[in-house]
């Protein structure tokens, strides 16, 4: 069992990264990191947390301070993911893999992101199929008030996902509007794109 000492360690060092949640450090959220770190992992890890992150930790850990791992990433101004509304067919995989609930929306309709809650993680990206997404510039820094926000959102979600496999562990009948498999809404959604451009006046 962790020691008090220990576990508070693991609190300050969560509480010193930036709660991007975007998983360059090789871990799945930024506690898992934290955790990793106050048990002898590398401090410089964080890209979008860069130099002054790895300075915290070395405080905290009392290791030197060290340049960042680049193999993780570059340290970059805060990016934005943004969704063209044009082209979005309603898969809802981008809603899936947003770890701070920043984009909202609805299966068969367009989806937005919210910029003042995205964080950068870049997540969204892989799983569109119609790569609709870039990030831009948020023209702002990330701040200590944005990490707090962005670990609460975090912590809600996993919360929320933890209860919905829960419930769907404990009822094997299927429920009436179950969501389809990815494949399947990816394959309905590509379908309504075609449909869409088809009657488009604009189409050849």
């Amino acid at each position: 069992m962790a020691s008090l000492a220990h576990l508070e360690l693991v609190r300050r060092i969560d509480a010193a990264l930036p709660q991007t949640q975007c998983r360059r450090c090789g871990y799945d959220a930024c506690l898992p990191y934290a955790e990793a770190v106050a048990g002898g992992d590398a401090i410089n890890r964080c890209p979008p947390g860069g130099d002054p992150v790895i300075v915290s930790l070395a405080a905290l850990t009392g290791r030197p301070a060290v340049p960042l791992d680049r193999a993780h990433g570059e340290q970059k101004p805060l990016a934005v993911a943004r969704i063209d509304e044009a082209w979005c067919i309603g898969c809802t995989l981008c809603i899936d893999a947003c770890p701070v609930d920043a984009i909202v929306g609805a299966a068969k309709r367009m989806h937005t992101v919210l910029p003042a809650l995205c964080t950068g993680c870049e997540l969204c990206l892989p799983p569109c199929p119609v790569d609709c997404i870039d990030m831009i510039a948020a023209g702002r820094a990330w701040s200590p008030a944005d990490a707090h926000a962005a670990r609460e959102r975090f912590d809600a979600r996993t919360v929320r996902e933890a209860r919905r496999k829960n419930g769907a562990r404990g009822d094997s009948t299927p429920s009436p509007d179950a969501r389809p498999s990815k494949a399947e809404a990816v394959a309905a959604a590509l379908a309504r794109a075609r449909a869409r451009r088809a009657k488009s006046p604009s189409s050849p």
